[in-house]
């Protein structure tokens, strides 16, 4: 099983194949700026995640582009920039946090299913970003919160395409394994390769259902 790592020329892309290489996949790794759509279809990759990065969405290279060819046939996981890459890719906006947040542990509230299946709410996330998804696409579902409304998740409602603020590779965050796993799982559910995987866990919570003091007003 082969998964693709576009690595945003960020220090953690590693540390997201180490956790990756956990479940005995093949990680091949390319930089934004060295590699094409043919070459990434040509390796027919299982899965495909954004690595986090530096600056915004649009300095991300070929990240915008990779989610737009495949996101229909490909499982995705956008993780930090790879998250707001997902996001501009449906329309949203690349806006400015309340405030900046880095290296620091924060309560991430969810509810249980999809990418969250499994991991309790909340649950200590690590967090690196002065930026956040502002998203404005219904195709777009919010998946997951800080307590003062910050979106830390987005899943798209048809297909397998998850992106998360938080930096689930980090040894600050708790239970990283287990939602990479979720990840994994859900894609083989939508490639019709697990049949233990039901329709229903592919969709995540309508963030109207949140607890009202995480949502953001």
């Amino acid at each position: 099983m082969r998964l693709v790592m576009i690595d945003n020329y960020d220090s953690f892309t590693y540390n997201l194949v180490q956790l990756f290489y956990e479940f005995d996949l093949e990680v091949l790794v390319f930089r934004h700026d060295a590699v094409s759509l043919p070459e990434i279809d040509a390796l027919q990759p299982d899965w495909i995640c954004i690595s986090p990065g530096p600056k915004a969405p649009a300095q991300a290279g070929i990240s915008k582009a990779v989610i737009s060819r495949f996101y229909q046939k490909i499982p995705i996981l956008g993780v930090c920039l790879g998250h707001q890459a997902i996001n501009e890719v449906f329309g949203g906006a690349t806006v400015k946090a309340p405030a900046p947040v880095h290296g620091k542990r924060h309560q991430v509230f969810h509810h249980g299913r999809g990418l969250f299946a499994g991991i309790p709410s909340p649950f200590a996330a690590a967090r690196y970003h002065s930026l956040m998804a502002s998203p404005r696409s219904p195709e777009l579902e919010v998946t997951a919160r800080t307590g003062d409304g910050v979106i830390m998740g987005l899943s798209h409602r048809r297909y397998p395409l998850h992106g998360v603020q938080f930096h689930p590779e980090s040894f600050l965050t708790a239970h990283g394994h287990a939602l990479a796993e979720n990840f994994l799982r859900l894609g083989e559910g939508a490639k019709g390769r697990s049949p233990g995987v039901s329709p229903g866990d592919l969709s995540p919570p309508h963030p109207d259902s949140l607890p009202q003091s995480h949502i953001m007003v």
